[in-house]
């Protein structure tokens, strides 16, 4: 398998990066990942090698106001107006770029925590382009979602938009709660301290969110779970939700089984939940990690149909450094 970086440049005239792990035999599926909220695609390195070696091609960019796509430590959490959408444009193009090098292979979207957000509401407007859709560290709802916005909006007027947001600061405080007291403020993301420091020590994790980007992204959650929006989802469309039964930002499982049983509401016909219990907010970094890469590989190879979703080709075209 080999990494490889691919960039282009979006609506807004930023250059985002993607990372790509090509496959050494022929392609079997193509794999999107999105990133969660304060973090960015080499944090998924691991999981992508594990998916290359069992012959899927992974594309994983950084979202707008994250790691390189972010252009700089100033411009951290801030994805300019109308970043949400932005970023939905932005996954579309890589998905364009991924199927054009790889024309004859399905595409499963895996997104994260804010990324599995995202895929939600990708999923819909684009959902027949997909060959399946995997939710990691997800939800159905947040309460108080509604007045969380209106706060963020207020707090985002006039020059305060980039400004970090501290109703961002709050969530994240109060997701860890549970698990104080802790060293580091970040022990809901898993029971592994070394994980857990690995992104404390990281730069391009953690960074305070702008008031404008925390807006775009309450709202951009409450359009995804929006049910007529949810309607839009192919019912043929294969799904796999998966979390930690202690995830603060799944509720605990309670957030993550209310958006399987919606799915399986509105038609859609293979939709597959695992809870891990004790797991915490990152799975793909969790003590029992190589279970739930195994599990997730089993789903997706169950999943993959090769007599219509291989690519001919043994490896993409040219790429960018």
């Amino acid at each position: 398998m080999a990494e490889s970086t691919l960039t282009f440049r979006n609506d807004g005239g930023v250059e985002v990066y993607v990372r790509r792990w090509v496959p050494a035999s022929p392609c079997r599926a193509i794999v999107v990942i999105v990133h969660g909220l304060a973090e960015h695609s080499a944090r998924y390195e691991r999981f992508a090698e594990a998916l290359a070696a069992r012959g899927y091609a992974v594309f994983a960019p950084d979202l707008r106001g994250h790691g390189r796509t972010a252009g700089g430590d100033e411009h951290l959490g801030w994805a300019g107006p109308d970043g949400w959408n932005g970023m939905l444009r932005d996954l579309a193009t890589v998905v364009e770029l991924a199927r054009a090098q790889y024309p004859a292979t399905g595409i499963v979207l895996f997104g994260h925590s804010m990324g599995s957000f995202l895929a939600q509401r990708f999923a819909q407007l684009h959902g027949p382009e997909l060959a399946g859709l995997i939710l990691s560290g997800t939800s159905g709802s947040a309460p108080g979602i509604d007045a969380g916005i209106v706060a963020s909006r207020v707090l985002s007027v006039g020059g305060n938009a980039r400004k970090p947001s501290p109703l961002a600061k709050q969530i994240f405080a109060g997701f860890n709660k549970p698990f104080a007291p802790g060293r580091t403020g970040f022990e809901w993301l898993s029971r592994d301290e070394a994980e857990v420091q690995k992104y404390v020590d990281d730069p391009w994790c953690g960074f305070p969110v702008s008031n404008r980007f925390f807006t775009d992204m309450l709202a951009g959650e409450r359009e995804g779970w929006k049910r007529e929006n949810e309607r839009e989802l192919p019912t043929d469309l294969p799904v796999l939700l998966f979390a930690g039964d202690r995830d603060p930002v799944g509720r605990n499982g309670a957030g993550v089984t209310e958006l399987t049983e919606r799915y399986r509401h509105v038609g859609m016909r293979d939709v597959s939940e695992m809870l891990y219990p004790q797991g915490r907010h990152e799975m793909l970094n969790e003590t029992n990690r190589e279970q739930v890469v195994a599990d997730v590989l089993g789903w997706l190879d169950e999943h993959t149909d090769q007599s219509t979703k291989m690519s001919s080709a043994s490896g993409p075209p040219g790429e960018t450094a």
